[in-house]
């Protein structure tokens, strides 16, 4: 691959594989010794990790919807409306910035954001699903439609999680293929077929590795779950209610957490993961075979973290690491190769990023930061602390080594400060100790800051910020 740091005469193509509930944690080649992933390991060693990038958070349960919006506009969490439900019209989207610029946009797999709004970032597609999670062996696919209305409606059947008769909507199911393979089905096809003259972007949505967590079994037999580590923050129970203690997430495992059940939902988990690793590895062989590898880059992506037992939890409702740190690895030309940045960088980043690096000009709606300064300069910050919030509940901010987390339930305040140097599971709150009065002071000053420059004053945010004073 050509991963000097020099930008290309003519703009390079896009790849972004976008997972569901990845972890920042479960990358073989940036530690995890159990997990299988020789295919995203490649995307690490022929470009650039982000070591330290995050989402902000969530104003829902289900924080991908936010963190996906986000992604796409290149907006703070505050200056998203009706969570992202529906993007409006003046937050331009990634991909129409980018057919704009010439390119052509292709959408497959999930998209949690509204019809109209797909319509607006992809200019073709295929196999795209509307919604939050569903079955992967039939996932309930549409066709790309330019009119954005998507008005089809397919079979009645019986939700898996409620157990109640729904109406799907869709054009197809393509009943016995994982939403994985069929995702990267679609994207190969494209890959196959593509013969213009103008760069592409093609977006790449996993639904995995998000429950159910069903796989070929094949891969659920490459982990055994007596093999596999408890987490170091391992609990059986949350230590104190932090207000969302049995939402749909933490109903997945049983209470008290036990060891066993934690593990086989952790093997489950990391088959997932190595199951959609295959699909992106067979993208990329097409690509080489396609020749036009050394002229694309690619990204990998989490939407949001995951707790499998940590903390007591099983779910990504709340600021802890493990639900609000994610993965992010970009190569191709413009990044270089095996370099790790230790930078604080969000998801809302990647928009600016690939601006910068396909010479196009970047919205003035658009809030993140390029991470270019980043590549050519390991140490570059590009932020000194970072802002997370979870709707009325919980907020956060980390610096260099410490993380303040606060929480509002039911006209109770409770802080956890911990030390993410010396204690990067987060198993020992700091708070209570007078030793470290000065730094929590310090981070609820820089709370406020952020609360004030981002925004954080709409209802939610009013009534965590009113409980939080009162205390």
């Amino acid at each position: 691959m050509n991963n000097t740091f020099v930008k290309n005469n003519q703009n390079p193509n896009i790849i972004f594989f976008f997972t569901d509930d990845q972890r920042f944690d479960t990358i073989h080649a940036l530690g995890n010794d159990e997990i299988i992933t020789p295919n995203i390991d490649s995307i690490v060693e022929n470009g650039t990790t982000f070591k330290n990038n995050y989402i902000m958070g969530g104003t829902s349960g289900a924080v991908c919807m936010p963190s996906r919006a986000m992604l796409m506009t290149g907006r703070t969490l505050f200056h998203l409306e009706r969570q992202g439900q529906n993007i409006p019209e003046d937050h331009i989207m990634l991909g129409e910035t980018l057919q704009k610029a010439g390119y052509n946009t292709f959408g497959t797999g999930k998209w949690h954001n509204g019809t109209s709004s797909y319509a607006r970032s992809f200019n073709s597609g295929g196999e795209i699903f509307f919604g939050g999670m569903d079955d992967h062996w039939n996932v309930p696919a549409f066709n790309f439609d330019p009119t954005g209305k998507y008005e089809t409606r397919c079979n009645r059947t019986v939700d898996f999680v409620t157990q109640r008769v729904v109406q799907r909507m869709c054009d197809h199911i393509h009943a016995g293929k994982h939403s994985s393979e069929l995702f990267c089905d679609a994207t190969i096809d494209y890959l196959d077929s593509y013969e213009d003259d103008d760069p592409f972007f093609m977006y790449v949505s996993f639904m995995a590795p998000h429950d159910p967590r069903t796989m070929p079994k094949e891969y659920l037999d490459m982990y055994d779950p007596e093999q596999i580590k408890l987490p170091e923050s391992f609990m059986s129970e949350h230590p104190f209610d932090n207000g969302e203690l049995k939402i749909r997430d933490e109903m997945l495992a049983g209470f008290p957490r036990t060891p066993e059940e934690i593990k086989r939902h952790i093997a489950a988990y990391y088959a997932m993961i190595t199951h959609a690793d295959t699909q992106i590895g067979r993208v990329l062989k097409t690509l080489e075979e396609t020749g036009k590898v050394d002229n694309t880059i690619i990204v990998f992506a989490g939407d949001n973290g995951l707790a499998l037992g940590r903390h007591g939890l099983m779910g990504k409702q709340s600021v802890y690491e493990h639900s609000v740190k994610v993965p992010l690895v970009m190569s191709g030309p413009g990044v270089p190769n095996n370099t790790k940045s230790e930078a604080f960088t969000y998801l809302i980043d990647i928009y600016p990023t690939l601006c910068d690096l396909c010479n196009v000009n970047i919205p003035e709606t658009v809030e993140g930061k390029s991470l270019v300064p980043a590549m050519s300069n390991p140490k570059e910050k590009i932020r000194e602390n970072l802002l997370f919030a979870y709707t009325k509940l919980h907020r956060g901010v980390r610096d260099e080594q410490f993380k303040l987390i606060e929480y509002v339930v039911d006209g109770k305040r409770t802080t956890q400060l911990f030390d993410l140097k010396t204690d990067p599971h987060e198993t020992k709150n700091l708070a209570d100790n007078d030793d470290y009065s000065h730094v929590i002071e310090k981070l609820r000053k820089e709370l406020v800051r952020w609360r004030d420059e981002l925004d954080d004053t709409q209802e939610q945010g009013q009534i965590f910020w009113d409980g939080f004073m009162k205390v």
